[in-house]
């Protein structure tokens, strides 16, 4: 057995051992990516092997979070795909707006970016409080930061850009305060937003929502966690609901594809049928 595959097998016990001790199940994220992003965790710490780091991080609940943040991807920003944010204006608000109340979970929400940047559409089209969102995320340590609302003031720029792009009503620095090099966003973009731990690998399903948002995260899963997180999201809606996903994603192939029509096409946003 060579260095490689003797990691790989490392890679597998210590993953069996995350799941057993923390209830963390990465074993079914794509290996290539788990991988690198353990290798890259493992560089920076103060272990030759991950035989090493097994029993410690096992024991030290401090370590694991370390671990974890090196896991998780939490690359985000307001109004990523300034295309999508402007189809959901365009065509899936107006059908919300005929309910007098709707319910949203935005998944796999990292630092919560997306979550506000769907908070501004919904408000700028006359929804404030009458939704409320559940963003959720694997990760606590970055739930924390979402909940915070505090971003680098050197990415308002590019932030503002997306804003216009995606149709935007107003001067996106309405929306933050800005303090130094932090951009504080707004208390009212807060209230209808609430940020909860959720792992997609074990925890249920969100009961009867209007919308579910899961961009960019199920790229990072093998076939059998996708066709979960799809089982889930699908279980969570209601009929005439819509799911958004990434625009590398796709329903197609799935098991749940007959149950949805594509509301915008390249967008990768479906509409759960009726019946």
């Amino acid at each position: 057995m060579d260095a490689g595959e003797l990691e790989d097998v490392e890679i597998r016990l210590l993953l069996e051992g995350l799941q057993r001790v923390y209830g963390y199940d990465f074993r079914d994220y794509a290996e290539a990516s788990i991988k690198r992003r353990l290798s890259h965790w493992l560089a920076e710490s103060a272990f030759a092997t991950f035989s090493q780091a097994q029993s410690d991080l096992l024991r030290d609940p401090q370590l694991f979070a370390s671990l974890l943040q090196g896991i998780t991807v939490n690359v985000t920003e307001m109004f990523r795909d300034p295309a999508f944010f402007k189809a959901i204006r365009e065509q899936l608000v107006p059908f919300l707006k005929t309910y007098p109340f709707v319910k949203i979970w935005h998944a796999g929400c990292a630092t919560g970016e997306e979550a506000y940047s769907m908070a501004i559409v919904l408000n700028e089209e006359g929804m404030t409080g009458r939704y409320r969102m559940y963003a959720t995320d694997i990760d606590e340590a970055v739930l924390q930061r979402a909940q915070e609302g505090v971003l680098p003031m050197a990415e308002m720029q590019s932030y503002t850009r997306n804003y216009q792009k995606s149709g935007g009503r107003a001067s996106f620095a309405d929306y933050y305060t800005a303090r130094y090099d932090r951009a504080i966003l707004s208390a009212e973009l807060k209230a209808g937003i609430v940020f909860a731990p959720h792992n997609l690998t074990s925890d249920a399903e969100f009961g009867e929502m209007n919308v579910v948002l899961c961009r960019n995260v199920m790229i990072y899963f093998k076939p059998a966690l996708k066709e979960r997180c799809l089982r889930l999201f699908d279980a969570s809606l209601l009929p005439g609901g819509f799911l958004c996903l990434g625009l590398k994603e796709t329903l197609d192939g799935r098991e749940t594809r007959g149950a949805y029509q594509e509301l915008a096409p390249g967008l990768r946003i479906y509409r759960k049928r009726y019946g």
